[in-house]
Order: C-alpha cells, then sequence, then structure tokens
C-alpha cells in the first residue's frame, strides 16, 4: 500500500479529536494505538480505553482510488511525527507487513503496526435506546462548563466522580458535586422522555468539553442502559456510564434567601485571584474570609506567614453582617466557568453555605459549603 496526502493536516485533525482519551502507559499495547481504516473513499480513525471510545471521520479525496485498510498504530508517535511536520506539508505512506513507512521532504519514519483484529470496539449489543436529542454544540459545552469542576475525583463514592445527567419531562438537568460543592444547570428539550438518570464519567465529560466547538454545529446524544453516545462534527464519543444511584442532591439546595446581594462576576473574580496570590498554594485548605456588610464585600485571606491581602467591592446589600469563610479555588472555579456578567449570592443564615444563581437564568445553581475556621 502507498498513499500520497496533500496536506498532513488531513490525517493530524482526526487524530487530534481522537488522541485525547488515550493513557501515556497501558497493560495492553493495542490499547496505546490508534485503529485506522479507510474504506470508500474515507478515513476513520478509532482509540479506546476500553470504558470510552473516540471515534473520527474524514472524506479525503485521495482516498476515492484507494482499496480497504484496516491497521493499528502507535498514537503518541505518529502524533508527535505528524506535529513535526509544518502545516501544509505533503505525506506519503508506505505499509510493507507489519510497518508503515512515513515520509515527508527528505524525513523518514518506519512505525511497527499492530492487527486490526486486535483491537477492541465498544459494540452497541442489544441495548435499546431510551432517549435521542440534539443540542448545539455551543449550548453542551457552555452548560457541561458550568458545573463540570463540581465532580469528585477518585472519590471512593464512585457515583459521584462523573456528572449525572437527569432527563425529566423535556428537561436535560446536568448536575456534578464532590460534597463540599453542587453545581446544577438545565436545558430545555425539544420533545418530552420519560424519566432517566445517567451518570457520565469524569474523563468523559472532560474530553467533551475538550473536542466540543463553541458553534451552532449540532450534537446528538443517545442515552443507552449502560453506555451513552456523542456524535457531532464527523465525530463519535461513545462511553460505559458508571452504575449506581446518585445523591438526592435536591435535599442540598437552600430554600429560601434571606439575605442576598448581587454582584459583577469579574470584578469578584479578578479580587479573588489578586487575593490568591497570599494565598499559599501549599496549603490543604486555601481559605478566603468574606465579611459583608452594608454596602460593601470585604474580601481578605491570610497565609502561614501571617501575610494578608484585602479587597473591598461595592455592593448592595443593607441587611445583618455576614462573617464567613470558603475555598477560594471552589469560589474561583465557579465565577471563570459562567458567562454572565452578575451572579447572585444568597445565605439562609449568617452561617450556611453560599448558593451563587444568575440574576437572568433560573436553571444554574452552585452551592459551596463554608470553611469552618
Amino acid at each position: 500500500m502507498k498513499l500520497t496526502l496533500s496536506d498532513r493536516d488531513l490525517l493530524f485533525k482526526p487524530l487530534q479529536t481522537v488522541s485525547g482519551i488515550v493513557e501515556r502507559r497501558h497493560t495492553l499495547p493495542i490499547l496505546l494505538n490508534t485503529l485506522i481504516e479507510i474504506s470508500d473513499g474515507k478515513l476513520t480513525l478509532v482509540t479506546t480505553d476500553l470504558e470510552i471510545e473516540a471515534e473520527a471521520t474524514s472524506s479525503i479525496p485521495e482516498l476515492e482510488q484507494q482499496g480497504p485498510l484496516q491497521t493499528t498504530i502507535s498514537v503518541r508517535k505518529l502524533h508527535d511525527i505528524l506535529r513535526a511536520f509544518p502545516s501544509g506539508s505533503p505525506i506519503t505512506l508506505i505499509r510493507s507487513e507489519n510497518r508503515l513507512q512515513i515520509i515527508s521532504g527528505k524525513s523518514r519514519f518506519n512505525l511497527q503496526l499492530l492487527p486490526a483484529e486486535d483491537f477492541p470496539r465498544m459494540t452497541s449489543g442489544d441495548e435499546a435506546c431510551s432517549a435521542s436529542f440534539t443540542l448545539t454544540q455551543q449550548v453542551l459545552k457552555k452548560h457541561l462548563q458550568r458545573v463540570a469542576h463540581a465532580m469528585a475525583q477518585q472519590d471512593l463514592r464512585y457515583y459521584l466522580n462523573g456528572m449525572l445527567l437527569l432527563i425529566e419531562s423535556n428537561q436535560l438537568m446536568l448536575v456534578a458535586t464532590d460534597t463540599h460543592r453542587l453545581g446544577i444547570t438545565a436545558v430545555d428539550l425539544d420533545s418530552e422522555f420519560e424519566k432517566s438518570e445517567t451518570i457520565v464519567p469524569r474523563k468523559t465529560v472532560l474530553e467533551l468539553i475538550r473536542q466540543l466547538e463553541d458553534s451552532d454545529k449540532p450534537v446528538t446524544i443517545e442515552v443507552y442502559p449502560k453506555k451513552i453516545c456523542f456524535r457531532f462534527s464527523d465525530a463519535v464519543l461513545t462511553s460505559k456510564v458508571i452504575s449506581g444511584k446518585f445523591i438526592d442532591f435536591r435535599r442540598a439546595v437552600p430554600q429560601v434567601s434571606v439575605f442576598q446581594f448581587d454582584i459583577n462576576r469579574l470584578d469578584f473574580l479578578h479580587a479573588l485571584q489578586r487575593t490568591a496570590i497570599i494565598s499559599s498554594s501549599n496549603d490543604l485548605f486555601r481559605n478566603v474570609h468574606l465579611n459583608i456588610t452594608s454596602g460593601k464585600l470585604n474580601i481578605s485571606a491570610k497565609n502561614k506567614e501571617q501575610e494578608e491581602a484585602q479587597e473591598e467591592i461595592e455592593i448592595v446589600y443593607s441587611s445583618e453582617t455576614i462573617d464567613t469563610s470558603f475555598n477560594i479555588v471552589y469560589l474561583m472555579e465557579v465565577l471563570n466557568n459562567l458567562d454572565s456578567e452578575h451572579i447572585r449570592c444568597s445565605f439562609e443564615s449568617m452561617q450556611s453555605a453560599i448558593l451563587i444563581t444568575l440574576p437572568d437564568d433560573n436553571q444554574f445553581k452552585h452551592i459551596l459549603m463554608p470553611m469552618r475556621e
């Protein structure tokens, strides 16, 4: 087999799409490879870690006269080689038995191939699709980013190491929590569905955020009992789901707001970022002190060396004084992943969790537990 491509990007771009899920090390060598399939003028690349499968397809004019091909090659080595060539460089691929030669200009590389039949695919089996709906990539990415930072990492309660996708009637609710913070956001759907709960693994959520574009291009979501599938822009991301029952997150949402104020999101975020300079990154608990008084929000932090940072922001507030502390990193993460100009901060009591909402969007809620000093 000999194949010449006019531009290395014809192979490099789909490879970038699927390379994100490949682990640096794995006990199965085949999982470090990408499956390459050429058929009917189309190039298909597939990678998997046995829990997630990424697939990218592209139509390439040069492949129309090419016979069918199936093989696997190292993802990292192929990616690094193609990236080293200038964009627009022509490349030639020559396969001979279990080797693939890559030629561009005066550069020559010979890489080992592994048999395509050894590559594990995530089959659909006999699972029936319980729900299928389409959103724009921009909308799905925005709502994933709103709450993804609240997912747990390597928690023994495995069902927290992901994001809940809750379908109720004509609404999709996305929920994430590590029990210290809780993020909730919702999207209206065009059709009504039976209630279903799907916990999407953390790695899948982060890979989706990486791949989705800020555009109105569609993404179709298909929900199955043991997996979930996202189809978009000549790419398919299929993932196993986490079995188990998600916590009753609605019990954690404050029912009343005794004290509340609105604040410019960027003003608050920038003040926290400056304060975080003093807050030592080596501290296990990076707390920031909030003192809310009539017309003012005072922000302060200290470190082990007793160095201190203070900020003051004017707000519209005339209730009782509130003295409380929160994890400064958690606060910055939620503010950094919103796009609203203003946010609303509410408290049930002077020592309660903070509820962050958006004045112009009642479908978003973020609850952050206070830190005890």
